[in-house]
C-alpha cells in the first residue's frame, strides 16, 4: 500500500491544481475556450514529474524504469479521472450553460451531450498521462551508453 499511497497523493494534488485552474479561467470566462485546455498538460507533466522524482528519492538503488513508469501512469490516471469528475458536476449542476456555450465557441453545429464531452475530457486526461509519463521518465531512466 506504501508504494501506492505516493502516486496517489501526486494524484490528488495535481488534480486539485487542474480544478483551480479550470476555476479561474471560469472567473476570466476563458474556459469556454479549449486552447486553455493545453495547459493541462503541463500541469499534468509536472505532477507526475514530482511523484517520479519523490520516489526515485525514497529508492534510489532499487528504482527502475518499471517502477517510475507505474508512478508516473498511476498518478496522472488518478488526476484524470477526478478533473474529470469535477468537469462532469461542474458542467451539469454548477453551470448548465457551459456545453452549449463551449460549443459555440469552437463553431460546431455538434449534436453531442455532456456524456460525449466528458468522456473526450477523460481520453485526453489519460492520452496527457501516458505521453507525460513517457517524456518525465526520460529524465529518470539509467543510461546504458559506454563512458
Amino acid at each position: 500500500m506504501k508504494k501506492l499511497s505516493l502516486p496517489i497523493r501526486f494524484g490528488l494534488i495535481t488534480s486539485a491544481i487542474l480544478i483551480a485552474y479550470f476555476l479561474i479561467l471560469a472567473l476570466f470566462h476563458k474556459h469556454i475556450n479549449p486552447v486553455f485546455s493545453f495547459f493541462n498538460a503541463v500541469i499534468t507533466a509536472f505532477g507526475i514529474f514530482g511523484a517520479v522524482r519523490l520516489s526515485k528519492q525514497e529508492n534510489l538503488e532499487g528504482f527502475t524504469y518499471g517502477e517510475g513508469f507505474k508512478t508516473g501512469i498511476i498518478t496522472g490516471f488518478v488526476a484524470a479521472v477526478i478533473f474529470t469528475i469535477f468537469f462532469l458536476v461542474y458542467a451539469t449542476e454548477i453551470n448548465p450553460d457551459f456545453l452549449p456555450e463551449l460549443l459555440h465557441t469552437i463553431h460546431g453545429d455538434f449534436n453531442i451531450d455532456i456524456g460525449m464531452v466528458t468522456f473526450v475530457v477523460l481520453i485526453m486526461g489519460l492520452a496527457t498521462t501516458v505521453i507525460a509519463t513517457l517524456t518525465v521518465m526520460q529524465f529518470f531512466k539509467r543510461s546504458k551508453n559506454i563512458s
